[in-house]
Formats: structure tokens, sequence, C-alpha cells
């Protein structure tokens, strides 16, 4: 995700929102998997208590979002059903259908799901008790699950467009309909689900809307089907994604193809009327993709495009294999080309980082963000001659402030209640860049290419943790780089920048004084 501020100049331009732990000293390493186990077990043994005892909401022990996900199941698919009736302001009925095995016995399974009236619930085929519990729908079967079993999870329920007080994202109401914005953790505001990036799984959606309307989901179409004044849209990913990734477009929309790199489909999502205004801008994808292909290797997923969509959001988002953008950045620009097309290559470097490998827990999130804003900035100085260097510089001169007020870049600071996605801070964006800046200086520029290779092709289609990279940048350069992530990704004050011993903080801005 990019945060798109627009009163505030290139150079020191901060996101403080969207759109990943570690205990010790020593990184993510053994005592932080030893804890992560200890809250699981813990949140199982719950899950595994008597059908007597009253729901409770559980969690995985994220560490950000800590009832986020849930234990004792593994999600393999989702077959997701919407019917849009016309209206942006009225619930949608659906129906979601989750194939999962379990991991544990379970007498309960918990989904996430916080935003909608549940009217069935139905556990390999027979119906089930169900309850909420905070933002939990606890289902009930009628008999025990036994853990290694496939089991199938049958949910009707409507799905809310207008978001209810304190719930930030979901479905994002455009002019002309509907679209989706999930990160971090509100993908269970639309539909129920194991709503947490370390499970990752295949979705099916069907979308059924009136005539006129245009509907396009992540993946590729394998079915349109109209019967009388409606039509249901069929699409299917080919990847596994994480809940938050999901989108689904339902608007008076035009749907523009073009061939990428080596063939590949990419069609972009925009309002009708304004197709030929924003040609100019969809015709730079396939360039985009192939210097990316050319920086870190193959695309990784079937398609992809970009939604433009007519809603102010603040943020444009990495949806796989649909990026969402406002279209008013780019009908009513207020920043320079070059930047704007930036824009468009952090989301797309983001199929690689963060969708395609995404991250384990949401203190990796860095490894996202971070990897962006880095192909960000070097395509703004390739395609732009903006040197990257001052950005660089003015990034290390703010970096311990961002330090004090959000978090060092793999240890960001808990999300205040009602301000979930407050963990998108500029430590996550310009400070991680930073941070493999650093990485890049230390361990030189061939030895960096071969790890960002490395990276995205080991871990793809999975999920990876900052342990997992600085153990592979280790291996690429062949001698133990604990300290250095130790000090540039958790200390709480920047460290010198190697080959920069001049770069210093800025100083702090005076405050006012008082009379």
């Amino acid at each position: 995700m990019l945060l798109t501020l627009r009163t505030r100049p290139l150079t020191e331009r901060l996101r403080p929102l969207p759109g990943r732990s570690r205990p010790s000293r020593r990184g993510t390493g053994p005592l932080r998997h030893r804890r992560a186990a200890a809250l699981l077990a813990s949140a199982v043994s719950v899950a595994l208590l008597g059908a007597s005892a009253p729901p409770v909401p559980l969690g995985i022990g994220d560490r950000l979002f800590p009832y986020l996900g849930n234990p004792g199941y593994d999600v393999a698919s989702y077959d997701l059903s919407f019917t849009y009736p016309g209206s942006n302001d009225k619930p949608l009925q659906a129906v979601t259908t989750i194939d999962a095995v379990t991991t544990a016995d379970l007498d309960r399974v918990n989904l996430d799901f916080a935003h909608g009236k549940v009217e069935s619930v139905e556990v390999d085929g027979r119906s089930a008790a169900f309850e909420s519990a905070g933002e939990d729908l606890v289902v009930t079967p009628g008999r025990p699950l036994r853990r290694g079993s496939w089991t199938r999870i049958t949910v009707k329920h409507t799905s809310d467009p207008v978001a209810a007080k304190g719930q930030d994202g979901g479905w994002v109401r455009t002019t002309d309909g509907l679209a989706m914005a999930n990160q971090a953790d509100a993908a269970h505001l639309v539909f129920p689900c194991n709503d947490h990036p370390s499970d990752k799984a295949m979705f099916t959606f069907h979308v059924t809307a009136p005539n006129g309307y245009t509907v396009v989901a992540n993946g590729l179409p394998t079915d349109s089907a109209r019967v009388g004044g409606r039509t249901t849209w069929t699409y299917r990913t080919q990847h596994p994604m994480a809940t938050e990734l999901a989108q689904v477009s339902i608007g008076r929309s035009a749907v523009l193809h073009r061939k990428g790199p080596h063939g590949l489909s990419v069609r972009d999502v925009v309002p009708s009327a304004d197709a030929k205004k924003l040609e100019p801008w969809l015709a730079k994808t396939p360039d985009q993709i192939a210097w990316l292909e050319g920086k870190v290797g193959p695309f990784p997923f079937e398609t992809y495009g970009v939604l433009m969509a007519q809603a102010s959001t603040g943020f444009e988002l990495e949806t796989q294999t649909l990026s969402l953008f406002e279209k008013s950045l780019f009908t009513e620009p207020v920043y320079p080309k070059w930047y704007l097309e930036s824009i468009m290559v952090h989301e797309l470097s983001h199929q690689w980082f963060g969708d395609s490998v995404s991250p384990r827990v949401w203190s990796d999130v860095w490894l996202n963000e971070g990897h962006a804003t880095w192909y960000e900035e070097l395509y703004a100085q390739e395609k732009g001659h903006q040197p990257m260097i001052n950005r660089m510089k003015a990034a290390y001169g703010l970096s311990d402030r961002w330090r004090a007020e959000g978090g060092p870049p793999a240890r960001p600071k808990v999300p205040k209640p009602g301000q979930k996605i407050g963990i998108f801070r500029p430590n996550i964006y310009d400070g991680a860049a930073l941070a493999l800046y650093a990485l890049r200086q230390e361990i030189g520029k061939p030895a960096f290419e071969r790890l960002e290779r490395i990276w995205v092709q080991q871990h793809r289609d999975s999920t990876a943790t900052t342990a997992d990279f600085v153990r592979l940048a280790s291996a690429v350069a062949n001698r133990d780089l604990t300290g250095f992530f130790d000090a540039w990704l958790y200390g709480e004050k920047t460290p010198p920048m190697p080959g920069h011993p001049d770069w210093k903080q800025a100083p702090a801005p005076k405050k006012p004084a008082r009379k």
C-alpha cells in the first residue's frame, strides 16, 4: 500500500498510514518461535473446550493484531458468491464456502467475520450452530472435527458495504459501484475467513450484478452467464492469495486489454467515460513489468492490471493481480509525471514483494513496503532522473524521528485502538528502504541484486519472515549479517550509513515558545 500525501514536498513525504516481530535482540529466532508456539497451543486449547463453554474470540498471536487469524485449521480455498443489488448502500447477499484441513481436534471453528448478518452455517453439508464473539464467528458443528481431516464450511450471510462506526476498510464505495481495500485486517468485514496473511489460499469469485455493470476480480475470468436482467461473473486465481489482497470491482467500467512481456495478459479496469483519458497511463504498464522483470525475475502471476476507481481513499493498494488506484490521481494530477509513474511501480513491485512472497506476521510488513519503496525510488532514478541518493539522505536525516514515533522498521509500534492501519508509518516505507540501501552499501550491488532474485524465487507463492531474509542475505554475502540487520531493523537509533559517514540526523523542529 502507498499513501499519497499531496501537501508535503516529495523529499520529505511521510506516510503515517497505509497500501510485518521479534522478542529478543536475535531477530526472529528460536525464542520468538517458542513464544508463538505457546500462544498457538494456548489458543488451540481454548478451541478444544467443550461446547458448553461460552464462545470466545481467538487469534494466532500476531503481535500487532492478536485476534487476527484463527488456530486449528489451514484454509485451502475460498469460494465467494456475492449478489449486488444495484445500489452500493445496501447489503449484498453472499455465500462463503471454505475448504480447509484441520490441524487440531476441534469442537468449534472460529472464523473472522464482523460486519454482516449470518443466516445459516453448514459444516460438511450438515447444519451447524453459530454465535458471534468479538470479531469472530464461532461455529459448532454437529460432531467434532478430527485433526488431519478435510472440512467444508458454508456460510450464508450478508456483506454490508456501509462501514460501521469504528470500522475501517473492506468494501470501498465508488461513485458507480464497489471495490475492495482489505489491508491490513478488513477482509473479515466483507466475508468470513481466516484473516491473516500466513494462511494463503486459492480463491473463486461469483458475482451477480444487474446488466450494465461490469465485474472484475482477482485472477482470470472463467465464465459469464446472463439470466434475465442480471449477469453472473466468475473469476478464479491460479496462485494462492492472502485475504487482505482480495479484490472485486463492480461498476460502470471498461476493461481494456493489452499484452505484457512474454504474452502476459494485462487488463485494466477504468470508468467507461474516462478510458481514453487514462489510456496514456495504462499503456505504461507492460514496460514497467518488463523493467521489474529485469531487476527481480519473471512476473509471478497469471495476469496484471490496474483498477482506477472513482473513490477517495487516500492510498493505493496492491490487491493481487489488480492494483487499486484513485482515478483522480491521474485525471487531476498534483504530482509530476515521473512521480505518478513511480507510484504505479510501487504497487506493481508488491506483486513480487507482499503478494507472491507474503509476510508470515504483520511485523514483517517492512519486507513488503521497504522493497516496493526501493523499486519506486530506483525507477524514479532510472526513468525520471531523480537521484535515489538524495531521497535516501533525506530519509536518513529523519530516521531517528521515525523510529521514535513509529518504532524501528521490523518492530512497528502496536496501532492504537480504532487505528489499525496505523502500522503503515514512514518507518516501514522510506525507513525500510533506507535499510535496504544500507545493505547494498554493505554487501555490494552484485550481491544485493542476486539476493533480490533468489528471495522472490525461493519464497514464491508462500510466506516468509525477517529471519528468512537475514539468513538468505548472510548466505549470499558469505558472512553473518545478523548484527548488521539487528541494528538497522530493530535499533532505537539509526546506525551510521556505510560509505556515507557524513550523513547525520536532521535536528528536530523547534517547539514554539510558550507565552
